[in-house]
């Protein structure tokens, strides 16, 4: 299927837009590998496991990917409401785009919960909130049991995006390998 640059280009994001949604994905596997090694393993754990340094940088780290992808995610809504989305190579089948939608949609609204929780959380329990180390205000008080239920929360939105990513993943990997129909060119950084 021969595709002129012309219609490839209006059929794709803008580079900034792809450059935004790769950025969040790297930050995603980062900030949920983090994420969910704290998880298990605990501070206590992550000192035994990695060093003395270990719970320090690895809850900074996450921290500060969590703010990130909150501010790209802000940016990405207001750029999505500003330029739309490109149409499809060929239309979608009417479920395939109901799922799209629904997938991208709650994608959208768990990126931006997702940190939001865990600032919050953070605050609540009394732990600094921190952007490359940098204090940030806690936005809320301290209360043990609202942080206990707050990281509750942010843990289940983290397995929600865990989920919804691998049906995204799959979903292009479908579009790519077998329908072969341009979806994977709309966001690719290459051609």
């Amino acid at each position: 299927m021969n595709r002129t640059t012309a219609e490839i280009a209006t059929r794709r994001y803008a580079l900034v837009q792809r450059l935004l949604h790769w950025a969040v994905a790297a930050l995603v596997v980062l900030a949920l590998g983090v994420g969910m090694t704290l998880g298990t393993l605990g501070p206590e754990g992550a000192r035994d496991q990695f060093g003395t340094l270990a719970p320090d940088i690895l809850y900074t780290g996450h921290k500060t990917a969590g703010i990130l992808i909150l501010v790209l995610m802000v940016v990405r809504v207001m750029l999505r409401a500003l330029a739309g989305k490109p149409d499809y190579f060929r239309p979608l089948e009417p479920w395939q785009r109901a799922l799209s939608n629904t997938v991208h949609t709650l994608l959208y609204l768990l990126l931006i919960t997702m940190p939001v929780l865990g600032w919050l959380a953070t605050a609540a329990g009394d732990y600094p909130v921190s952007f490359f180390g940098v204090p940030l205000p806690g936005l809320i008080g301290v209360d043990e049991a609202l942080s206990g239920r707050l990281f509750f929360w942010h843990a289940v939105v983290g397995w929600a995006i865990l989920l919804l990513a691998c049906v995204h993943i799959a979903g292009a990997v479908y579009h790519w390998r077998w329908r072969r129909d341009g979806v994977m060119q709309r966001m690719s950084l290459f051609r």
